[in-house]
């Protein structure tokens, strides 16, 4: 009896109340707080340097932490001022889009083949995919100046966003490779060799059972491409000089930033309206990229 009622309390005890549940999730969330105020407060920077007038920015004496008038001029300035809404903005978004279409399509060919095929070279073709991606890209752009010189003269490409589009693939396939190859492996063969028994080709069986299986592993490889072309600079420094064809990155650069004067409050507003679509989309599409990363590090 002294046995059993020593089990009953010691139950009793470890029994989990709702006042206990509220507070674990209060001392959770409240241990968050520290880390989403320390990475959002760039974002809040540029969100209430965009807001403030050229006199207040320029104010010593004034706090930077918050304004004390409150102006959209700085967006104004953007509209009327610079070719940020009406070219740079929607440049990014082609060369971003179509750069990252091809370069996921190819690389998930070129993953799929490194991953299953057996032939010989393979592990050679691996390996040299993964030093291409590790090649950094300051070498890369001085060669590739001739490529596209060479093909201008057959296509005019020179001085367009077009040869950001041929260019940006150089180093986003072999990322996309290198990081899918690892999550074909993961998937099991046997599924494969089910859909070839009922017949089916092998692309047909990369394109209907592979990567819906692979789905986490390629949506991440998208984010990833995504994120690397939106941000590129050094490409679209060297290939474009027309302000009409440049991308965000170089575009605000170039605008807003003239020997030692700096458009501050121009330049927060763009760079916030800039990273809003990479917000979006992570927001979006967080949970397949966090289970990509995850699955394929655990497998």
């Amino acid at each position: 009896m002294a046995s059993s009622a020593i089990s009953t309390v010691g139950l009793a005890a470890r029994v989990k109340t709702p006042m206990w549940r509220i507070r674990k999730e209060i001392v959770t969330y409240a241990s968050l707080i520290p880390y989403i105020g320390f990475s959002l407060f760039p974002l809040y920077i540029m969100f209430i340097t965009s807001l403030k007038s050229k006199q207040e920015i320029n104010n010593l004496g004034a706090s930077p932490f918050w304004a004390t008038g409150i102006t959209l001029d700085n967006y104004v300035y953007l509209a009327e001022n610079t070719h940020f809404f009406d070219y740079w903005l929607l440049n990014t978004f082609i060369v971003t889009a179509v750069s990252t279409l091809i370069s996921v399509t190819v690389g998930i060919l070129a993953a799929y083949a490194l991953a299953r095929l057996r032939f010989r070279g393979v592990e050679v073709f691996g390996v040299a995919v993964f030093i291409t991606y590790l090649v950094p890209q300051a070498l890369l752009f001085l060669p590739l100046i001739n490529v596209i010189n060479f093909i201008d003269d057959f296509i005019p490409v020179r001085d367009t966003y077009w040869s950001l589009i041929l260019t940006y693939p150089t180093f986003l396939i072999p990322f996309v490779t290198w990081l899918l190859m690892g999550y074909f492996r993961t998937v099991p063969f046997e599924v494969e060799e089910c859909a070839y028994i009922d017949g089916a080709s092998r692309m047909r069986t990369l394109v209907t059972i592979v990567l819906p299986m692979a789905l986490p592993g390629v949506a991440c490889a998208v984010l990833f491409s995504f994120t690397l072309c939106w941000n590129e600079f050094l490409y679209t420094l060297v290939f474009i000089q027309d302000e009409l064809q440049k991308t965000l990155s170089v575009g605000v650069l170039t605008e807003l930033v003239r020997g030692d004067i700096y458009f501050w409050g121009s330049l927060m507003a763009a760079c916030l309206v800039g990273s809003i679509p990479v917000i979006v989309i992570y927001a979006f599409f967080m949970d397949y990229y966090v289970s990509g990363l995850t699955a394929g590090a655990i497998k």
